[in-house]
């Protein structure tokens, strides 16, 4: 499991390491995106964050807490759909921090962490931990938080690719892995009755239960 969840999470951040150095995204980088306040830019910026934390996380320091499961860190999430909550405010303003170097450099920094990761994650040990740091004190297993990096790439290499009118897609074994944990996410959070509900009876999915992000 172990190595299929680090070769997909590299298929993920591969294409997106393409899609960030496209001539489409750099020509419409200050033009507004298909997600209300964000910035192509800073939607790039949100993606490229995804091959780019991925090394902050394994460099920081870890003291051996219970980790957190992909399941959970998505599950307890709240205001997911509130453009002014706390939580999407701070992602756009990490965004643009990190889109605010420019196109060429956020799309060269992505390509240089995507290219050390693929020989650094194929060396790390399957128990390995990584702090979560914009969660002091919180841990994850490695490939637990590289499946929810596989969530971010699979949602936003599409937002990304229908802002700028971009030929690519996600690779299915990243696909694959974030409909897994969103779904798993959606059961924890709202129960399987309203999950069944959402999947087979729209009707009755007064909760939007599938709906995570």
């Amino acid at each position: 499991m172990t190595e299929e969840i680090r070769k997909a999470y590299l298929l993920g951040a591969e294409q997106a390491v393409h899609l960030l150095a496209a001539e489409e995204v750099a020509r419409c980088w200050g033009e507004k995106s298909v997600l209300p306040g964000m910035t192509v830019g800073g939607l790039a910026g949100h993606l490229a964050r995804s091959v780019l934390q991925v090394e902050w996380f394994l460099d920081g320091e870890t003291v051996g807490t219970e980790p957190v499961s992909p399941v959970r860190y998505y599950a307890r999430l709240v205001g997911t759909s509130v453009p002014d909550s706390a939580l999407n405010v701070g992602v756009r303003a990490r965004s643009e921090e990190t889109a605010a170097a420019g196109s060429v450099a956020v799309a060269g920094q992505a390509r240089a962490a995507w290219q050390r990761l693929a020989q650094r994650l194929s060396q790390e040990p399957a128990d390995r931990r990584v702090a979560v740091l914009h969660r002091p004190g919180e841990e994850m297993l490695l490939d637990g938080y590289l499946q929810t990096r596989c969530v971010e790439l699979a949602v936003h290499l599409d937002d990304l690719i229908l802002s700028v009118g971009a030929q690519c897609r996600t690779p299915d074994a990243t696909l694959a892995i974030a409909v897994d944990v969103l779904v798993a996410a959606a059961r924890d959070r709202h129960g399987d009755h309203a999950v069944l509900h959402a999947l087979a009876r729209r009707e009755r999915d007064a909760d939007q239960a599938l709906r995570m992000l």
